[in-house]
């Protein structure tokens, strides 16, 4: 997206329809910080993908792929992926711990850290860009909103698992369309 295609999205919230579904802005400002992240991440040779793991693992190195994958919520597809790309470019290492050789662990290297000083920053700029012109009170408000809407989605969730419902694959959904057809 160009800062003009982003300045008509804006028109549309603004005019078009200022009293849309909350989803649909939250999905729209979500789509903006990413995008200002990875035009900053990209300076350093590191993709948003891979930024999801490098934060995870600078709080818990040592995570499996699957930890990696629940922690990020992907599929393990796409951790495997992302974590073979980080080991080439030097950034983590995977290796069995002792005693344990079913278990891949994968840990930062003295590399993988280090961006942790480069990339962090770019992530609080971004989010200063994000909030510019909002007081600490007004952010607040906006953090605990956030919170209570990812709270209540968790809650439905459990309910929908309670009710055995749940979100099919992508391979599962295709073969229903595909039935219904």
């Amino acid at each position: 997206m160009t800062s003009k295609e982003t300045r008509k999205l804006l028109d549309h919230w603004r005019e078009a329809v200022p009293d849309d579904r909350l989803a649909h802005l939250i999905k729209d400002a979500t789509r903006a910080l990413v995008r200002g992240l990875q035009m900053r991440l990209v300076d350093y040779n590191v993709s948003f993908g891979h930024w999801a793991f490098l934060r995870i693992l600078w709080e818990q190195d040592g995570q499996t792929q699957r930890e990696l994958s629940e922690l990020a919520g992907v599929m393990e597809p796409t951790t495997f992926s992302a974590i073979k790309a980080m080991e080439s470019l030097g950034y983590v290492e995977r290796r069995h711990l002792p005693g344990n050789n079913k278990n891949i662990h994968v840990f930062l290297t003295r590399n993988g850290r280090a961006l942790k000083k480069k990339l962090v920053p770019l992530a609080e700029e971004v989010n200063a860009i994000g909030t510019r012109g909002l007081t600490d009170a007004e952010i607040k408000v906006a953090r605990k909103v956030l919170l209570t809407i990812i709270a209540n989605m968790a809650d439905d969730e459990t309910s929908a698992e309670n009710a055995e419902r749940r979100v099919p694959s992508t391979r599962e959904l295709s073969r229903r369309i595909n039935e219904a057809a």
